[in-house]
Parts: C-alpha cells; structure tokens; sequence
C-alpha cells in the first residue's frame, strides 16, 4: 500500500480569498462566498483554468471559514491547523479544500444556494458541472469519517514520526468492485430521470410558474438503480473490513491539534467518496522538560556552593544531555537560554529555544559543623544582598504578576 505523507502548499489567506475581514459573521463569509462561486463559477468561464482553480479556492476557504471549529483552528494554527502538516500540498489535507473534489463542491451549493440547481439554474446549468449547460451531477455517496488518536513523545514531536493505524472501518467490496450489483447487467438507468439524477418540477407561484431541480425520489440522486444486489454486500457496496494506514506525522504538533487524512475514513456505498482519517494529537508529559508553544523550559536547581563558586553542571535536552556554564555568584531566578534546543514550528518558521530556570537548594537541615560554618560567615559583607541585587530579584518577582 502507498504512503500518505502530510503535505500543505503555499496558500493564501482564506479571509483574503473572500475578501473578508477576521471578525466577519457566518452571513457575512456565506455572502462573500455566494459572490466568488458567481464570479469564477466553471459555466460561466468554460476552459479558463485560473477561473476554475480560484473558484475551488472560494470553495475551500468557505470550508473552513464557516465552521466555527475549523476556523478556531485556522485562526490559532493556520492552514497547518486545517490541513494538518508543514509541507507542500496533499492527501493530509482534508480539512481545507485539498482533499474536496468537484461533487464535494457542489454538494454544498445546496446549503448557499438553496439547492443544487435552484435560484441560479438557468444561467449557470444549475451549477452541475464544467460547462455542462443544462446538465447535472449525479449524486455520490460520502463515506463517514473516522477519528483516531495519536499519543506522541516530547522527541517524536520534536522530529516528526512515521505512524501505522490498522483501522476496522467499510470497504468496497471486493465481489461487486464497490457497484452494490450483481454482475455486469445488475443495474440499470434510472427510468425516472433518464440517469441524470434529479428531475423537473413546476410549481404555480403569484409570480407564475416556476421550475426546481430536485433529487430524483426513484434512484436517490445517483441516476441508476440495481435491479440485482450483490450477494456479499446487499446492495450496498460496501462491507466490513480492515486497512493498515501509515501516516507520516510533522515535526512541531502540539496536543489538541486534529490532523486530517483526506480519504482513508470508511468507503462510501455505491464507489462513493470516502470519508477521511481525523487524527486528534496528544502529547506525553515529559519528565524533565516542559513545554511552552516552540519553547522548553527545565528548572534547575542548583547547590549553594555551586551557585556561589560557580562550575558546569549537565542539563537534560529532547537530544540528550549538554554541559552547561554556571557563572559564579549566580542568582536564583536567573533564565539562561540556548538556542534552537526547542521545538520546531509546525509552519516551518525555526525553532524554539531551551530556557533554563535557575532555583538555588538551601539545605533543609545541618549539623553542628554546618551550622557553624555559616554563622563564621554570615557576619562578612560579601553575604550580605546588595541594594541592586535585591532590586533585580524583586523585579523578577513582581514580573510574575504584572
């Protein structure tokens, strides 16, 4: 079986594509997208290929714009949050436009439009295909999608990892190829609407009489029916089964984030559209570092002496252990910083950093000889806060707070 690897190409701002601000209302991007399908709509520039590929553009930003929870996404994460990768475009991509084909395009003219073919029949055919006149899609099925979950480690995170998910989900069946019939000459055209899949209605309004397009009520929308059903799958074209997916998993994924596989969730009947694979990430603490967006931060915790004196001392990284200078007369609060021992972005844009918090042990009990070593030395000045540290530890305190 192929891999699937996560891809994302260079896109444009989706609320650039409507021509819309980011606190637009869901009427506001619907009436923004009605206004992009009519403009760039493939009947009305038969062959112009800029015009079919901005209209599947509109359609992939009112996608997402318009669900409230794909566009938490898209605002938080970006396309990496829709589309589920840093990469270059491809089938882990469900979410936005990449994985739609034009029946997915269309299906959901009848949300905007008031139906597949209704308000703009005439002039657009309906909105039935690529210059198709009068003509109309037939209707496919759409598998359901799957959501799995994926529990990665702070170093997987960190470099990205290849996952395999052996999956229960519908298939087409093997016996009737995913067609529900039995044989060759198991099905036929549908008699009602001749195979187009919908049919003519006229209705008498005060305006006079107009005409509707709707679903054919004999074949369902799909323009044939089966006169003889399979006998693995009863008709429907689908059973039972199992498939191994791999999936290769970006560097810089945080817990929450939903990728989207575009068409490994269960098989829709009839050789419909499969549904998709949704992958919910989840992140396993780590024992030593925490994470914060790009950045790592590990508390420190050093001996007075060492703090005092000053030394190196071995620090945990995701790649392993590092040494460290630890400059003498060194505070508590203090943040050393090394660079790009984060995580990466999951856009791409560099890496986060290691931050080290510093926190100083004081002994939580002494014997006699301790103890009196640190009253011979308590008396001397050099033990003794100064006014400028005392300031740099209040502010770093007050810091907290503001």
């Amino acid at each position: 079986m192929a891999e699937n690897k996560i891809k994302m190409a260079e896109k444009r701002d989706y609320y650039e594509v409507l021509e819309v601000s980011k606190t637009a209302t869901v009427e506001e991007i619907k009436k923004a997208y009605r206004k992009k399908a009519i403009q760039f709509h493939p009947d009305k520039n038969p062959g112009d290929k800029v015009a079919e590929e901005k209209f599947k553009e509109a359609a992939e930003a009112y996608d997402v714009l318009s669900s409230p929870d794909k566009r938490s996404r898209y605002d938080q994460f970006g396309h990496a949050g829709v589309s589920g990768a840093a990469g270059n475009g491809g089938p882990f991509g469900g979410f936005g436009g990449e994985g739609m084909s034009m029946d997915d395009i269309f299906s959901m003219f009848g949300d905007i439009f008031g139906g597949r073919s209704g308000g703009f029949g005439g002039g657009f055919g309906g909105f039935g295909g690529f210059g198709g006149g009068g003509s109309t899609q037939q209707r496919r099925y759409r598998g359901s999608d799957l959501r799995v979950k994926v529990k990665l480690t702070l170093k997987e995170i960190s470099t990205g990892v290849e996952k395999k998910f052996k999956l229960k989900k519908y298939v087409p069946c093997n016996h009737c190829h995913g067609t529900g019939a039995e044989g060759d000459g198991g099905s036929e055209t549908c008699p009602t609407c001749k195979g187009s899949g919908s049919v003519i209605r006229n209705q008498q309004t005060i305006l006079g009489t107009m005409q509707t397009r709707a679903t054919c009520p004999t074949c369902n929308g799909e323009g044939k029916i089966i006169k003889n059903k399979c006998n693995e799958c009863g008709g429907d074209g689908i059973i039972y089964g199992e498939e191994v997916v791999t999936v290769q998993i970006p560097a810089g994924v945080a817990e929450g984030m939903q990728l989207s596989m575009s068409g490994k969730g269960n098989a829709g009947k009839h050789n419909g559209v499969p549904g998709d694979l949704l992958i919910l990430v989840e992140e396993e603490a780590h024992p030593d570092l925490i994470r914060d967006d790009n950045d790592l931060i590990y508390n420190l915790l050093l001996s007075f002496p060492t703090a005092a004196l000053g030394g190196a001392v071995e620090i945990p990284t995701i790649d392993g252990k590092v040494k460290v200078k630890i400059d003498s007369g060194t505070q508590p609060g203090k943040v050393l910083r090394l660079r790009g021992k984060g995580v990466p972005n999951v856009n791409g844009y560099g890496t986060g950093d290691l931050l080290v918090n510093i926190s100083i042990y004081v002994p939580e009990t002494l014997n006699k000889e301790e103890k009196s070593m640190l009253e011979k030395i308590d008396d001397s000045d050099n033990f003794k806060p100064s006014s400028n540290v005392k300031e740099k530890i209040f502010k770093k305190f007050k810091s907290f707070f503001d």
